[in-house]
């Protein structure tokens, strides 16, 4: 509540408007009898009005005295002395207003309160109660009591906003809802000093209004969230109305954003955290993950009214969220979006939200990113929809600028890039949660979880036991997939970026592909001897003996190396070694018959050569040499011979054998066909 100290000089202003009773009626004036209204007087009533469904027997010339509307109807209804029927289901305000404006025709005094104020206001409007008729009118009277009186009152003017929602569009017309919106932002950002307050939000010792001192003690600070209650009370549009005020006055924007989620978690019961319930429960249903949608229920719950009436309240609070950044926190916009896709919101506000979402992805968690999908067949969680969000978080990254002003300094660049990347990898590990958590839903696909997976850049991720644990969900939960598509899914991840454990449980994982076994197998052997490496540099000066030499340790070998490592690494390096060395013995039997050829084809290619040197020297005739031909194949296939015993000795040579097997290595072609 606020009243200021205009307040009171109001109230004793409109001790001067009090409305005066003639002397020749009671204040009981008005008897109720059932449905029906009497005048106690000894003239018989000669009008009956029904509002309604209430009848007021009355008599016209009251009436006729001070009301523009009731003239001009009886005037015009009948001249004659008989009862006269008027019905007036349009008045504003209803039966109690027309109470009140009759009997201020009668002359009987009205109390003028903040709850009867407005519609008051509007019925004397609609009756045309003007100064033309008579000094001193209902409308005057009532406008005096607004501008003295309510608008100088924040309890005043938050309960006259409050008896608006019934009297449009009178209450609109008559520029009561503006001013009392008005007064509300004013007093709202008003600085609280000098200002006698009387706080009736969440009770309070401190701020008893029952108490003699209702102003806070000195040194103690208004609480900055003293009007969200009173504020939450109104109804969504003058609720807006409000806001929309506040924020033209300048109000700090997260203040203003708070008082949007306090409003929301009010007005919108399924925004409570209703993600108590195990995802798995989600997916045993086998329709979706609808019971998380909220504690109290599902779409389906909801009557047509009830969803319309939700419906507005997130449309008009998307509109009015300020456009900062964390104005609100990530949750709330979460959980409001997926009441939005329940709902059917409109999709232009929709993608306005999931924008905002997306500005700030890194804050959210895992429990409010697993929003249902509402399309049967599909899959539990809307994948897509999170795939939408990691793209507008890409988007506003690089709108962001990376580099300083001229007024900034140069270290502000630094910070400003590394926030950005705690930004990034944030926002990887809750996908890599997120994905852990859907791949175990059959109707997923392969496609959705790569793209979903490899949204992010690579450098976002600095170790991807996130992704390996996603991959092995979802080679898990589909064990139909084939060995192509096996390899396609391992690719979204990198093997160098595992850890120690995740090497271990890998090298152990009979559901991955054997090439990627060994890919994880190598990758932590070569981080291992570059690791070692790295050390034994580091403690290394130029001319000085190595860091192993001092300590008395000898060089580490490969085998120590292995030794090393955790033993179910070495089971898994094992099997891989005795793939090796078996495709190096088959390499070698195919050698050793390959170089047994060679031996017979260089006998029979000298047994040849004899045969056709002897026919030769004999024949002196000048005839062809029958055997010339044959000579050249067989020098040709020797020559090739060579050049291949060549080319086996430089690869030989190349793989660092000695020189008395470089004669039986073979050609090039043996050993890439093989490996």
């Amino acid at each position: 509540m606020w009243e200021s100290e205009s307040e009171a000089r109001g109230r004793e202003r409109m001790s001067s408007l009090e409305i005066e009773r003639h002397d020749g009626l009671k204040n009981d004036a008005f008897v109720r009898r059932d449905q029906s209204w009497y005048v106690s007087s000894d003239i018989p009533s000669d009008l009956l009005i029904k509002v309604g469904g209430i009848s007021f027997h009355l008599h016209k010339y009251p009436l006729l005295s001070r009301s523009g509307r009731m003239n001009r109807i009886i005037y015009e209804s009948s001249r004659d002395c008989h009862l006269t029927l008027i019905e007036l289901d349009d008045l504003p305000g209803g039966p109690y207003s027309f109470e009140l404006a009759a009997k201020f025709c009668y002359g009987i005094a009205v109390d003028l309160t903040a709850s009867n104020i407005s519609g008051l206001r509007c019925a004397a409007e609609y009756l045309e109660m003007t100064e033309d008729l008579e000094e001193g009118n209902l409308i005057f009277k009532t406008e005096a009591f607004l501008s003295y009186v309510v608008l100088s009152s924040w309890r005043d003017s938050i309960i006259v906003l409050k008896s608006c929602e019934g009297l449009s569009p009178w209450a609109e017309n008559l520029q009561i809802v503006r001013r009392c919106s008005e007064s509300i932002a004013w007093k709202a950002c008003a600085n609280p000093r000098g200002i006698r307050w009387a706080y009736t939000g969440r009770p309070s010792p401190k701020w008893n209004s029952d108490s003699k001192e209702s102003s806070p003690s000195r040194g103690q600070p208004v609480p900055p969230d003293w009007w969200f209650e009173d504020v939450s009370i109104l109804r969504i549009d003058h609720f807006v109305r409000v806001v929309t005020a506040i924020k033209v006055k300048g109000l700090r924007f997260e203040l203003i954003g708070a008082a949007i989620m306090q409003y929301a978690s009010k007005w919108l019961p399924g925004l409570q955290d209703g993600s108590s319930h195990s995802i798995d429960e989600g997916w045993s249903q086998g329709s979706g993950l609808h019971m998380i949608i909220s504690g109290t229920g599902n779409k389906d719950d909801l009557t047509g009214s009830q969803i319309r009436e939700q419906r507005m309240v997130i449309e008009s609070l998307i509109s009015i969220i300020p456009p900062q950044k964390d104005c609100v926190s990530c949750s709330f916009l979460l959980r409001l979006l997926r009441l939005a896709n329940m709902l059917k919101v409109a999709p232009a506000l929709v993608t306005e939200l999931e924008k905002r979402v997306g500005m700030q992805l890194e804050q959210a968690a895992l429990p409010d990113l697993l929003i249902p999908t509402f399309n049967r067949g599909e899959t539990a969680c809307d994948v897509d929809l999170v795939q939408r969000l990691v793209e507008h978080f890409l988007v506003q990254e690089q709108i962001e600028p990376s580099s300083p002003s001229r007024e900034e300094a140069p270290h502000d660049s630094v910070r400003m890039s590394s926030s950005g990347s705690n930004a990034k990898a944030r926002v990887a590990r809750l996908i890599d949660s997120y994905l852990t958590e859907v791949s175990r839903d059959r109707n997923l696909s392969l496609t959705k979880f790569q793209v979903l997976a490899e949204a992010l850049p690579e450098s976002a991720r600095s170790c991807d036991d996130g992704l390996y644990r996603a991959v092995d969900s979802y080679l898990k939960a589909h064990p139909t997939l084939t060995e192509h598509e096996r390899k396609r899914l391992c690719r979204v991840m990198d093997c160098q970026k595992l850890s120690i454990d995740a090497c271990m449980h890998a090298a152990q994982n009979e559901r991955l592909p054997l090439r990627v076994v060994v890919q994880v197998l190598f990758s932590e052997q070569a981080k291992i001897s570059t690791a070692l490496a790295n050390s034994n540099s580091t403690f290394k000066q130029p001319g000085e003996p190595s860091h192993f030499s001092q300590l008395n340790f000898p060089n580490p070998t490969r085998r120590q190396l292995l030794e090393g490592t955790p033993q179910s690494f070495q089971e898994g390096w094992v099997t891989a070694k005795k793939d090796i060395n078996t495709l190096k013995f088959e390499l070698e039997s195919m050698k050793a018959k390959y170089l047994e050829l060679q031996n017979d084809m260089d006998t029979l290619q000298k047994q040849f050569e004899k045969m056709t040197s002897g026919s030769s020297g004999s024949s002196n005739s000048g005839k062809p040499q029958t055997g010339s031909t044959w000579t050249s194949g067989w020098r040709k296939l020797s020559k090739l011979t060579k050049i291949n015993n060549a080319d086996g000795q430089d690869l030989a040579g190349a793989h660092g054998t000695g020189p008395s097997e470089q004669g039986r290595k073979g050609p090039r072609r043996w050993r890439n066909s093989i490996s």
